[in-house]
């Protein structure tokens, strides 16, 4: 779990905070817009659930066509779920954007850790409806995505058999594909709690059955777009009516992908041998395409290459590490003008190399010999 939390302090002396893009490895997470939290005095906050590819993981922020002024960002979280959260999801191909997750009935503060192990926060929400506080000793362990026990001391239910209805998530959302998953308990052992769920007039479950064990319906590519309506409609035999404790819904983020690692490897190599590399070279190399690093060019596809390499005349000033022969990718460098000394590197593993451009540096030693051995070599 990512989660970013944004308060604007002023730091680019305006009334009102930028706009920006918040990325994580190199897929576009969505915009940071904080100017009605902020304007209410109140913290933004962006969670998300992706799949660790690799040792690290990245978060950057961006400026975009939106403001003109720097991103800023008040805290990060990186928080490591256990493996059966939300893993209906093929997290190789998606993320999770959280959209709303609500305690319903509850009206104190923010459920988190210590309740929730995995610090979630559970926002309370509370509507006309009655709502009670009914029972502690829910066996959560069984539950799918582990919502907190304290999620199930309130609930959402009616009086008598009428249906429960409400708005949720509060918000409008955008037509997209959403993952959706409710949760449910019974304060009682003998009832009969039977009742249908539908979204937005469609029947998201049909004759469920609620008991003091406890269950969770989720659907993992649910569509919705605009105000979402939920009601809870008791079935035939149920002698009770209809009750929800908790719910989650995440937009569904299709990834963008990742730079080939052996590239993203040979680049922070080359990165850290340079004095001055460029403000931007952070994160992915190549995506979200809008945001590739300066001076770098790709290939496009489902397998992502480095295949130019451009940062003539940036005055750049350090060495050049030997691991740029590891972009086996290339057809270009241009290094020119600038201050790079050391040692010119062996870059005969570059087998596609045609153009190489070293000239007005600091270079020192001899020209390898076995730039003869690129055949594809035509400009030096």
């Amino acid at each position: 779990m990512v989660r970013t939390t944004y308060y604007y302090g002023g730091v680019n002396g305006r009334d009102s905070p930028p706009v920006f893009d918040q990325i994580v490895d190199g897929t576009l997470w969505g915009i940071v817009n904080t100017t009605d939290d902020y304007a209410r005095g109140l913290v933004s906050y962006y969670e998300g659930v992706f799949v660790a590819a690799g040792k690290t993981m990245s978060l950057c922020i961006a400026a975009n066509t939106n403001t003109d002024s720097d991103p800023f960002i008040s805290a990060l979280e990186f928080v490591l779920l256990g493996d059966s959260l939300y893993n209906s999801t093929d997290f190789g191909q998606y993320g999770l954007s959280l959209v709303a997750r609500h305690s319903f009935g509850h009206n104190g503060s923010i459920i988190r850790y210590p309740d929730d192990q995995f610090d979630r926060y559970w926002e309370p929400f509370v509507l006309s409806n009655p709502t009670m506080a009914s029972f502690r000793n829910v066996p959560v362990s069984d539950f799918w995505n582990l919502p907190p026990v304290k999620v199930f001391e309130t609930e959402l239910t009616s009086s008598g058999m009428e249906p429960v209805e409400f708005q949720w998530p509060p918000a409008s959302l955008p037509n997209s594909t959403y993952y959706v998953a409710l949760y449910f308990a019974d304060d009682r052992d003998s009832s009969s709690r039977v009742f249908n769920i539908s979204i937005n007039g469609i029947t998201y479950y049909h004759n469920l059955s609620v008991t003091s064990d406890g269950v969770a319906v989720f659907a993992t590519q649910w569509l919705l777009g605009g105000l979402t309506n939920i009601i809870l409609t008791p079935a035939a035999g149920s002698d009770i009516g209809p009750l929800i404790n908790a719910g989650e819904v995440f937009n569904l983020l299709r990834l963008g992908g990742r730079t080939h690692t052996r590239d993203v490897i040979a680049l922070e190599s080359v990165k850290k041998s340079l004095e001055n590399p460029p403000h931007d070279w952070n994160g992915d190399p190549c995506l979200p395409s809008q945001y590739t690093w300066t001076g770098v060019t790709c290939s496009e596809g489902p397998r992502i290459r480095v295949v130019s390499l451009n940062l003539s005349n940036m005055g750049l000033s350090g060495s050049l590490s030997p691991s740029v022969a590891n972009l086996t990718a290339l057809t270009n460098i241009w290094l020119g003008n600038n201050s790079l000394s050391g040692s010119i590197p062996d870059l005969s593993s570059l087998k596609r190399l045609e153009i190489l451009h070293l000239e007005d540096n600091q270079f020192s030693g001899e020209i390898p010999s076995s730039l003869g051995n690129i055949d594809s070599l035509q400009e030096l």
